[in-house]
């Protein structure tokens, strides 16, 4: 049976590499295409035509773009992101400390919206046709009806503008005890947590109705089964394949909505540095943070499928 499940996750391994190689390409000449000469940008528009020639040819933009596009993947591969054209600096090196920025507000995120959002999800399902069942319904579709713009602004009006209770930028840096790291998190967590929750309950509940119209749980009812044990014991054991899917996949939404919330909140993290360094058209930190989002997502598939295969053994015989 290991080595069933062995080969299967080897297998998800191989088609996530060459889904790497397919995105690194498409992200690549994405970037190419975008208007303006990095050289000329660089110098600025009082700049000779030598001094941007000879700018072009040491940062080896004269070259074919097929040609660099291997030497910038040779490079992925060995741990290389090149250097930042507007910093000359490793973008391994300015990526390293807003990633662990990243990394913090998407853990803490998870911790506070997933549990909720799993106990919602599965409540509902339980008391499915109920007064409950139907505000959580209009609930998730309320919150899934308005963009993440909008919560942050509604967020940043509401809080620090008429409350002030919470402050309406971000900065994680010299923090100096619970209350105040809770409070430079609270605004940006609750945004995200609307972003991902309301798909996750409605995901979360579809496969726990699902499960539970499976023969085995109606048996469990017929015995005498209660509600909760029918729910705890028999249908959500079965269900954890499709809820890590939908845990992995509403997670995998935060690579989208944390672009929007690090702009609003100025808060220091990859997506912010992405933003930023597309108004300074600098190509390698574009593609290196563009890749970083890529891996993150298919890590998170990846992961939902292996949960998936452990916990269905009709999986593990395909």
């Amino acid at each position: 049976m290991n080595a069933v499940i062995a080969r299967l996750v080897l297998k998800r391994l191989g088609i996530m590499l060459i889904s790497l190689v397919i995105v690194a390409f498409a992200v690549f000449f994405a970037t190419e295409l975008l208007p303006g000469d990095v050289a000329q940008i660089l110098l600025g528009q009082s700049a000779t035509p030598e001094a941007v020639a000879g700018l072009r040819h040491a940062m080896h933009l004269d070259e074919p773009a097929i040609l660099r596009f291997f030497r910038w993947l040779g490079g992925l591969a060995t741990g290389d992101l090149g250097r930042s054209y507007a910093n000359n600096r490793d973008v391994a090196e300015l990526v390293s400390g807003r990633l662990v920025n990243s990394l913090e507000l998407a853990g803490v995120t998870t911790l506070f919206s997933v549990p909720i959002a799993l106990a919602l999800g599965i409540t509902a399902a339980m008391f499915r046709g109920t007064i409950y069942d139907r505000i959580v319904s209009v609930f998730t579709v309320t919150v899934i009806s308005v963009p993440e713009f909008m919560v942050a602004t509604l967020a940043v009006l509401i809080f620090a503008v008429y409350l002030r209770w919470l402050p309406a930028l971000s900065v994680a840096a010299d923090v100096h005890g619970i209350g105040e790291l809770l409070r430079i998190y609270a605004m940006p967590v609750i945004t995200l947590s609307f972003v991902i929750s309301a798909q996750m309950i409605r995901m979360t509940r579809a496969a726990v109705i699902d499960t539970l119209n499976t023969p085995y749980v109606e048996m469990a009812l017929l015995k005498g089964a209660s509600r909760r044990r029918m729910v705890l014991r028999h249908a959500l054991p079965n269900a954890l394949g499709p809820i890590a899917n939908a845990v992995a996949l509403s997670l995998s939404y935060l690579l989208g909505g944390v672009i929007i919330v690090e702009t609003i909140f100025n808060y220091p993290g990859v997506a912010k540095l992405m933003v930023d360094a597309v108004s300074t058209r600098d190509l390698p930190l574009i593609q290196s943070c563009a890749m970083i989002f890529c891996v993150s997502y298919l890590l998170l598939i990846l992961t939902a499928d292996v949960v998936a295969i452990m916990s269905n053994p009709r999986l593990r015989n395909q």
